[in-house]
């Protein structure tokens, strides 16, 4: 009898040992599991923070896209002596929702477009990132929108080379625009810093049929056009930065008449080898700005300044460039000077990413170029020249800022 008891005792204790043990290799797993988890989040993390060029994946473009006033009721939260609005707190409960369906599915339930736009490819290619706010206002994204009557069909060009794109040679632009007599800018004297005859900055149009409903005398619901268009804006910035004595060439090559297949689509195709034409021919050109016209209305791309319309612009950053941030640096620095000098005038600088629009905008050829938008669909030539006096003003500025700036480094390097 005693034999069989002890024989049952070593039979409970293995099985008592046998749970332990798997219950040990289970918690064993689950450690391992979760280690193994938590270090590839983190190698995922610094792969991310290394490779993503955009603020889209960080919280800059977030933060940008918030008002003032969420940020100030998130601090009143903590600070109780911190005014807030006497109407009630800018975090209600629609809105907190709202902010969070947006974070963490990227639908705006503003915006019906958003719920849609994941899944049809170029439904959301004018998405931008605000990166630099306007100094007042609402942050209105710009648009981009193709032309109505395009040509979808043809094959993509090969451009590796400027004679492969069948791109003619372009003398520089000489041609003046017309001007508005109440626009002229005051003269800026014989003693006017200027860059000495040398042409220093290149101004070019991707899209150079867009243009302006008033300015198009019979009724069409395409606003583009082969003769009046945003080309004479571009014409009328390299004529005011002369006269602020920066040398400047304008391009208005009209690419749907020149090229031999054209695709709307591969507009960044054909003007980045303009762009390095214009380099081949001299080298000391500095600053590049790829002109357009955005595609919102009157409301949102005009603003009165001292009883005087202007045509409101938009700053536009490639973030497939890898450099991208040289280039948002540069676009800042006449961002700022234009809300200093012309408060409103400019509606902030926005980033785009290679999944939205062309991502690019040849903005990698220099670190100092910038595609600018000048006005809307409903804003006239006169409003745009105005705006174009006074990008003038502000980027001859900036020119000769850097150039100090060139002379203080190499005066320390010596």
């Amino acid at each position: 009898m005693k034999r069989i008891v002890v024989a049952m005792d070593w039979a409970g204790l293995r099985a008592k040992w046998r749970r332990v043990l798997i219950t040990g290799k289970a918690f064993v797993v689950l450690s391992l599991c979760s280690m193994v988890l938590f270090i590839l989040l983190g190698l995922g993390g610094m792969l991310q923070l290394k490779l993503a060029a955009s603020p889209v994946q960080s919280m800059r473009g977030l933060a940008a896209s918030l008002s003032g006033q969420v940020f100030q009721s998130l601090l009143s939260m903590e600070l109780p002596n911190m005014k807030t609005e006497e109407d009630g707190s800018t975090l209600q409960a629609d809105q907190i929702a709202s902010f969070l369906l947006r974070f963490m599915t990227g639908v705006n339930p503003g915006d019906p477009k958003s719920l849609i736009a994941q899944e049809l490819p170029g439904m959301d290619r004018d998405h931008s990132v605000l990166l630099r706010p306007p100094g007042g206002g609402e942050p209105d994204a710009p648009e981009d929108n193709s032309p109505i009557h395009e040509d979808q069909q043809q094959e993509e060009p090969n451009t590796t080379s400027p004679q492969q794109t069948e791109i003619p040679e372009e003398e520089p632009d000489a041609s003046t625009p017309p001007a508005t007599p109440d626009e002229q800018p005051d003269d800026t004297g014989t003693d006017v810093q200027t860059t000495n005859g040398r042409k220093v900055v290149f101004i070019y149009h991707s899209h150079n049929r867009e243009s302006y409903y008033p300015e198009l005398k019979s009724s069409t619901k395409d606003p583009n056009s082969g003769t009046v268009n945003v080309t004479l804006v571009g014409k009328r910035l390299a004529q005011q930065l002369e006269k602020q004595g920066i040398g400047s060439t304008h391009s208005s090559k009209d690419y749907a008449a020149s090229i031999k297949g054209y695709n709307w689509n591969y507009s960044y195709k054909y003007s980045l080898q303009t762009v390095k034409q214009a380099l081949a021919r001299n080298d000391d050109l500095t600053f590049f700005f790829d002109i357009h016209r955005d595609s919102q209305r009157r409301s949102k791309t005009t603003a009165t300044i001292d009883g005087k319309d202007y045509a409101q612009v938009y700053f536009i950053i490639g973030h497939r460039n890898p450099n991208w941030r040289e280039n948002e640096a540069f676009a800042n620095a006449i961002h700022e000077k234009l809300e200093k000098d012309y408060p409103g005038l400019s509606r902030g600088v926005w980033g785009k990413t290679a999944a939205n629009g062309n991502g690019e905008y040849n903005q990698s050829v220099a670190p100092d170029s910038v595609l600018i938008e000048i006005g809307g669909v409903d804003n006239t030539l006169e409003e745009c020249y105005r705006t174009a006096d006074a990008l003038a003003k502000v980027i001859a500025e900036q020119y000769w800022d850097e150039q100090d700036a060139v002379k203080v480094n190499a005066s320390a390097k010596k």
